[in-house]
């Protein structure tokens, strides 16, 4: 009799072995496939995400695929609403000589535009001799401190006022550079970036584009 008592409770022990051993692989198979879950879950969103952004990038492309801002802008190249009636923006990419380049964004700044000026010299950046990207980034740095002070933005744009001034004067030093490069005063448009970085940081107030305009040329 105490064998057959010993062998019920072996059993039953087996029994309840395997029951836990079950639960366990339940436990673990539901775990892994909630996790298996997630990550699909997690796939779809990136997946739908990544369609809505190339969607969008689409939108924003022209005919030969070249990116474009979609979003209308006004003349200092702040965003609009879409549907409102923006200022052009500059097209991109336009390769200028320097004096064209020059020419373009004095007529830009004369129209109280700075930000697209900005645009102007940023292609003669991108685009011209290696030597030269110094003085035409300096001079970007330039219309776009013009074009924060016009918005009112104090500290921006009397720090790229004279962040500007500090890079064409350092090019103008330069063993490339010169004081006087197709005609530009840079001496004097230094002097002129650090004369409006104060008003603008003594008044606090917006400046305006067209009458604090700099001349290239002197």
């Amino acid at each position: 009799m105490a064998s057959t008592s010993s062998g019920r409770q072996t059993d039953a022990r087996d029994r309840d072995d395997e029951g836990r051993a079950r639960n366990t692989q339940d436990g673990g198979g539901g775990r892994a496939r909630d996790a298996r879950d997630r990550e699909d879950k997690g796939q779809a969103r990136h997946t739908q995400d990544r369609d809505e952004e190339r969607a969008r990038d689409a939108r924003d492309r022209d005919e030969e695929g070249r990116a474009r801002n979609a979003r209308p802008r006004d003349g200092l190249g702040r965003p609009l609403p879409y549907g409102s009636e923006g200022v052009a923006r500059q097209p991109e990419g336009v390769v200028r000589t320097p004096r064209e380049t020059v020419t373009e964004a004095q007529d830009l700044l004369d129209a109280g535009r700075p930000f697209h000026a900005h645009e102007v010299f940023e292609d003669a950046w991108k685009s011209g001799p290696e030597e030269e990207r110094g003085l035409w980034r300096g001079l970007a740095q330039l219309a776009v401190g013009l074009t924060h002070a016009a918005r009112g933005n104090v500290t921006g744009g009397a720090r790229l006022l004279r962040r500007g001034a500090g890079a064409v004067t350092d090019w103008a030093a330069s063993g490339a550079g010169r004081q006087r490069p197709y005609e530009m005063d840079l001496a004097g448009l230094a002097q002129w970036a650090r004369g409006l970085a104060e008003e603008v940081e003594r008044t606090a107030a917006p400046v305006d584009a067209r009458t604090s305009r700099p001349r290239l040329r002197g």
